[in-house]
């Protein structure tokens, strides 16, 4: 349900947007809502689950998560659904971390490595299944409800799974309690949030000077984060992020590269969606056909990925990058002179990126924690995770920004639909190439494997 509602949503926005009117900024904001919910809640809804129970945890936001949905699916306006992405993003927060600690709290070893299997199965199915999906609820149009059905899936699926969670799933909890850093969680998600609002508003505002102020209180709401996450690791006590990861070179550039390389996956399939739909007449359907190249690249590259990241793990993040890096470019390639692509030609660029993001996306945590201390492993985990996600969000408004923009601008070519989609996006794109450029660069301070000695 998770990975499903961020590509399914990319499919049906244009949809989204003509039945609720929803302003440009309101679909990047559908997007980073979740996005942005679900990272702040990661590393509280983890430490949560080891003090309550991960069992009870993990029902009760699967619960809110599936209440989260249907009030989606009812939506009147798209500022309620956004408040609903959020509540669904933060329910998702709080739900995924527990797969985590059940699985480790529930398998012997051996087991263990059977189990997170099935997991990465479920999530490669689920990359595959939501642009199919999302295009097929789209256009089926069941009961007359269009884009809606895309949210009200997720309920049988959750009354199923509570249904079975009920009857199996075992309870556990963490050895020792921890103390929770509500101070440091909020701080971030408010820095975060008022650095996002200005990017997302600003066109529609007219850019003010006060927006611009308020992007200023979001930087020093973040520098006020790291001061107080300095003083609470001095006290002795749980920072979100300890202070101490920023010193460990790996880390660091780690959490450069994370951001950089996921960041705009979520942006780039919303706007290629809004060109494919708007731009060239397809249907949902046939975007979620141009889409499913990318994840069946994805696929298989991910197993020869995990397979070799112990020998030569930095070696396949850095062609991974480079990969993407080109695919984005032929992109640009294709859309520059505002001729519709046909099938082949964008599938085979997606392939292209999907066989990028395959080499990547599974291995790049467990490089970049391969130079982290053994003990600081976990923590370090839960910062990469929650910065993936945020960078999503900031994807999301950067780089939907740069589309919207370059869609209103005076100097956007007039003619056909093709001609003018196809400039906004060729604008995007230049900024998808250098930002895996730049990733891959952030790479190679990484450890050569994800096997690396940690002390």
């Amino acid at each position: 349900m998770d990975l499903l509602d961020v590509t399914i949503v990319t499919v049906a926005a244009p949809h989204i947007a003509a039945d609720l009117d929803a302003t440009q900024a309101q679909l990047q904001w559908m997007l980073a809502a979740y996005t942005l919910a679900l990272g702040s809640g990661l590393i509280t809804g983890g430490r949560v689950g080891d003090d309550v129970g991960r069992r009870r945890v993990f029902l009760v936001s699967l619960a809110c998560f599936a209440l989260a949905s249907a009030a989606c699916a009812l939506a009147p306006s798209a500022g309620f659904l956004t408040g609903m992405r959020a509540v669904q993003g933060l329910a998702g927060g709080f739900m995924v971390p527990q797969v985590f600690g059940i699985i480790r709290s529930s398998f012997e070893p051996a087991a263990m490595a059977k189990a997170f299997g099935a997991y990465g199965a479920v999530q490669g199915l689920a990359s595959v299944a939501g642009p199919l999906i999302g295009g097929a609820l789209v256009d089926a149009d069941l009961w007359g409800s269009g884009w809606r059905t895309i949210f009200w899936i997720n309920v049988p699926v959750a009354v199923v799974a509570l249904a079975l969670g009920v009857r199996v799933l075992p309870e556990s909890h963490a050895p020792a309690r921890s103390r929770l850093d509500v101070v440091g969680a909020v701080l971030t998600a408010g820095g975060v949030f008022l650095l996002l609002l200005p990017l997302v508003q600003g066109r529609d505002w007219g850019w003010p000077a006060w927006g611009w102020g308020l992007l200023s209180l979001g930087v020093v709401l973040l520098a006020g984060f790291l001061t107080y996450e300095r003083v609470l690791a001095r006290r002795g006590g749980e920072p979100v992020l300890d202070p101490a990861l920023l010193q460990v070179r790996p880390f660091t550039a780690g959490l450069a590269a994370s951001v950089l390389f996921f960041g705009g996956l979520a942006s780039f399939f919303l706007v290629l969606s809004i060109y494919l739909q708007a731009g060239t007449g397809r249907s949902a359907w046939d975007t979620g056909l141009v889409i499913v190249p990318y994840a069946i690249g994805s696929m298989i590259t991910s197993g020869a990925g995990v397979a070799l990241a112990a020998k030569a793990g930095r070696a396949l993040l850095v062609t991974g990058s480079l990969t993407l890096a080109a695919s984005q470019g032929l992109t640009w390639w294709l859309v520059r002179d505002g001729v519709a692509p046909g099938y082949w030609a964008l599938a085979a660029v997606m392939f292209l990126g999907g066989l990028g993001l395959g080499l990547g996306a599974p291995i790049l945590v467990n490089v970049v924690l391969a130079g982290v201390p053994g003990r600081a492993a976990g923590a370090a985990g839960g910062v990469l995770s929650t910065a993936i996600q945020i960078g999503g969000a900031v994807g999301v408004a950067v780089l939907g920004t740069v589309f919207f923009n370059a869609l209103s601008s005076r100097s956007t070519p007039a003619g056909p639909p093709e001609v003018v989609f196809g400039h906004a996006l060729a604008q995007v794109m230049p900024w998808q190439v250098a930002a895996y450029l730049l990733a891959a660069l952030a790479m190679l301070a990484l450890p050569k494997t994800a096997a690396a000695h940690r002390h």
